[in-house]
């Protein structure tokens, strides 16, 4: 027995492998390649080619152990376990995939003589530095090349003559081979020269763990480099291609995960991927006014001991607000799709394909709609949407379904719904509800292929919508104007469509459970989605009670309307600038029809966002002009840029930062890139008329930095011929800033509070982290006092002072800072009339006096109880 296996084992060393020529044209030696990676041995031993024709076929038997997502390389592994790379021309993972059409799949058995992709050489040619092509074996380590085509000179090949002959280089060495071979299918049929691989063990931060948005951004990471990547936890590993493969390895925050690479750029790769899974972007999925920025809403609390009213049931509140009107099923009903191809699998796989480039350009408009709205978490939702469609790990199930004579839609439905089920068995909430993404393009790709009635829905008038889970699309396509609820089975708060149904102002109930499927359609009810609870078969009183009060909220709300033109001054006769915050053309306007006395905050990072290069000082200039015409003559506070590594700007490229809020944000980016101040800083100046602009700097934290930056502004303004003075304020952020008040004001002409990073830097609480988002509140005495620190070190220089962040919006919180003397309340444009309001009943000297009594408080709940006692909401 031992004999034998000896004999077997030294038969295994002298075997030797012949590689055929998987092309046709003149051999070129591997150190002629025209590119030091390949020349210098770093993807191991072997041979250039320079092709005739643009086929590439298989040198062997073997299987395709990775295939390049853009088609331009792949693996294979011979049964004796070489590794031979086949890479077609120099620098073509820069085309992107254009010109390479793979034949075959990764993890494909394929014979010598294959085809393996196929090309076109006269673009390629025309793009790329050059089209020699390499045959290297990866694992030179264990194998060398004993015979090779050529000799040393540069004779010709056909496909299929033999090219080079490998044999291992010995017993140890095919032990060591082997063992690799045998590690390597353990973990997914990858392998490679130890030289290529890399390796990190992570705990995921991040909050909700390894869901769509780090996924896609992991995924964003590696693409150009050369290698693979696979994230494993526990018994499941997933190629990092795949997003939908990464969130169904299940792991949630705290969790512990492996990032493996192989390939020359595998250490760059792995580094990338757990830089994406540990950091935190702030807002990604939160578009909402600041003011309004909130934990996700949660059922109102209930004594478990307390039975719900008859015909109620509970859920979470997604979105606030009272609604009454018939109850009506937005669920489409289950779609019979033809399981059988209608006919060749090539031309249905054609049909998938047209569909799914079709969705891809529609989810690239309403992305590019939504950020042009200033919409920018539904931008973001959209985005992941469009990375969905295009996931591997659906798209090969689809196409093999096609393959076995499945139709497009039968295919894609069961491709995605397998995904579904993983996720859903998981037992992560935030992940079930990420299904929801997946239901949703799956739903329009199948109206793409013509399965599903594009027509739009009739809704009656006060519409109650219900459904087991509403997608963005739905929310994107139903007409707003007859919804007055919307009532979810399952889901949650922190949903994609629980998050627009805030944006839009619907109120929103999700998790009610199956009981909801149970009402009649056209069954009257009652949503007091504030308190999560939804009435059946209210009575007649009940449904009275609701209507009073939304009639009584919308009373209010016009009669604050009619007024809102009007200026507003307290009873004793102390004025109050009420402005608008806004960071569109379509802003400007709403806040000029809803009475804002002025811009008090104009956010400019739109400007800058979604595009692939910075904006030019023209793009600026041209972008703010027009915004200051739609204003008739009102002044605007214009922040420069606010971003930094937390912000999806790509061509910034920005070094990593373990915590950005903490990193180079607002001013502190001019260091690193002071071409982008310059270049907006140019446009503000050249807006006219002069004096219509009033330039606001961010994250100033002491007087040094803004004495820098007013001169730079002022030496701009004189190279482009202005003399009159230009308008500077400073946001006050930091407690730094608001401790400095008093230096700050010898250089500015205004200050401007940002409660929201106040609030956070001073109680060092996330206001992104929804576990404490309650708890950063704006009326903590804390912030309370560094506010009257700015406003009395303001006075000291007669300068004054506005408030820009939530606060200013909060009713509860504008009598204690018209008594902590601000003089500008910067807010939401629709909340405008409300605040001009409240300030109208307001008595100054009341609000003074109180102000400095509430300062002595111990909390944000003590001050807010307070506040509500004094001054009554209406």
């Amino acid at each position: 027995m031992e004999r034998a296996e000896e004999s077997r084992l030294m038969s295994q060393i002298e075997e030797r492998i012949i590689l055929l020529a998987p092309l046709t044209g003149p051999v070129v030696p591997l150190a002629d390649v025209p590119d030091p990676v390949f020349a210098g041995g770093m993807f191991g031993d072997g041979i250039g080619i320079d092709p005739l024709e643009g086929r590439l076929v298989a040198p062997c038997d073997g299987v395709v152990t990775h295939l390049a997502r853009t088609g331009h390389a792949l693996t294979l592994q011979t049964p004796q376990g070489a590794e031979i790379l086949l890479h077609i021309g120099i620098d073509t993972v820069e085309l992107n995939g254009q010109g390479f059409t793979a034949k075959v799949q990764q993890g494909a058995h394929v014979k010598a003589g294959d085809l393996l992709i196929e090309f076109d050489q006269d673009s390629i040619a025309t793009k790329a530095p050059s089209l020699v092509s390499v045959v290297a074996v990866a694992n030179s380590d264990a194998f060398e090349i004993v015979e090779r085509a050529g000799g040393a000179g540069h004779s010709m090949v056909k496909s299929g003559d033999k090219l080079l002959v490998l044999r291992r280089k010995g017993a140890t060495a095919a032990a060591a081979a082997a063992a690799s071979a045998s590690a390597s299918a353990s973990a997914g049929g990858q392998t490679a020269s130890a030289s290529f691989h890399a390796s990190r063990v992570i705990t995921l931060s991040v909050a909700g763990g390894l869901h769509a948005r780090p996924a896609a951004r992991a995924r964003e990471a590696v693409r150009g480099l050369e290698a693979r990547v696979e994230v494993r936890h526990e018994a499941r590993v997933a190629n990092v291609e795949s997003v939908v493969a990464l969130m169904g390895l299940g792991a949630g925050e705290g969790a512990t995960v492996e990032i493996h690479g192989v390939g020359p750029d595998a250490s760059k790769a792995v580094e990338a991927v757990a830089h994406e899974l540990l950091r935190e972007v702030h807002g990604e999925l939160d578009e909402t006014p600041a003011r309004f920025a909130s934990p996700a809403p949660r059922q109102a609390p209930r004594a478990s001991a307390t039975p719900l009213d008859p015909n109620t049931l509970a859920g979470v509140c997604a979105a606030p607000g009272i609604a009454v009107g018939p109850l009506v099923r937005w669920d489409d009903a289950e779609l019979e799709l033809p399981e059988a191809a209608s006919g060749p699998s090539a031309a249905e796989s054609r049909k998938l394909d047209r569909a799914l480039a079709a969705v891809d350009a529609e989810l690239d408009s309403t992305v590019r709609d939504a950020s042009q709205r200033g919409a920018v978490g539904e931008a973001g939702i959209f985005a992941v949407h469009r990375v969905l469609l295009e996931d591997p790990t659906l798209i090969d199930t689809a196409r093999d379904l096609i393959s076995l004579g499945k139709s497009p839609g039968f295919a894609w439905r069961e491709a995605i719904r397998a995904q579904i089920a993983v996720l859903d068995n998981l037992g992560d909430m935030l992940l079930a509800e990420r299904a929801a993404d997946l239901r949703d393009i799956e739903k329009r790709v199948l109206r793409e292929l013509g399965y599903v009635r594009q027509t739009a829905r009739a809704l009656p008038a006060d519409a109650v919508l219900a459904a087991a889970e509403f997608t963005p699309s739905d929310l994107s396509s139903l007409d707003r104007t007859r919804v007055a609820a919307l009532v979810m089975a399952g889901g949650g708060a922190t949903s994609h469509a629980a998050i627009i149904a805030r944006q839009l102002g619907i109120p929103a109930l999700v998790a009610v459970g199956d009981a909801l499927h149970a009402i009649p359609e056209g069954t009257q009810v009652v949503v007091d989605a504030s308190a999560g609870r939804l009435e059946y078969a209210p009575t007649a009183l009940d449904v009275e009670r609701a209507r009073v009060e939304r009639q009584r909220l919308a009373g209010v709300r016009e009669a604050n309307r009619r007024l809102s033109q009007e200026a507003a001054v307290t009873t004793d006769g102390r004025a109050i600038e009420v402005a608008a915050n806004i960071a569109t053309l379509d802003d400007a306007r709403t806040a000029v029809e809803n009475g804002a006395d002025a811009v008090g905050l104009l956010r400019t990072e739109l400007l800058f966002i979604h595009r692939a290069t910075a904006p030019s000082t023209d793009e600026h200039r041209a972008s703010y002009q027009s915004i200051v015409d739609a204003l008739e003559g009102r002044t605007a506070i214009i922040r420069t840029l606010d971003v930094g590594a937390d912000k999806e700007v790509p061509y910034l490229t920005l070094p990593p930062e373990a915590n950005p809020a903490l990193g180079l944000r607002g001013v502190r980016l001019a260091q690193v890139r002071p071409d982008l101040l310059d270049d907006q800083l140019r446009g503000l100046i050249g807006v006219t008329p002069h004096g219509a602009v009033r330039i606001l700097l961010p994250m100033v934290t002491d007087a040094n930095e803004l004495a820098r930056l007013r001169e730079r502004i002022d030496d701009l303004a004189h190279a482009m011929g202005r003399s009159d003075p230009i308008e500077v304020g400073v946001m006050i952020e930091v407690p730094s800033a608001a401790l400095l008040a008093d230096q700050l004001a010898r250089h500015a002409d205004f200050l401007s509070i940002g409660t929201n990073d106040l609030t956070q830097y001073t109680l060092a609480m996330d206001r992104c982290q929804p576990d404490l988002a309650a708890q950063a509140d704006g009326l903590h005495p804390a912030v309370l006092r560094l506010i009257e620190a700015t406003t009395r070190g303001a006075a000291k220089y007669g300068k004054w002072v506005g408030v820009c962040g939530a606060l200013a919006g909060d009713p509860l919180a504008v009598p204690l800072l018209v008594g902590l003397g601000v003089t500008e309340l910067s807010v939401d444009p629709v909340a405008v009339p409300g605040i001009k309001a409240r300030v109208r009943r307001l008595d100054y000297q009341l609000c003074r006096q109180r102000a400095g009594d509430l300062l002595a408080l111990e909390s944000a709940q003590a001050v807010r109880a307070a506040s509500r006692e004094i001054w009554p909401l209406e």
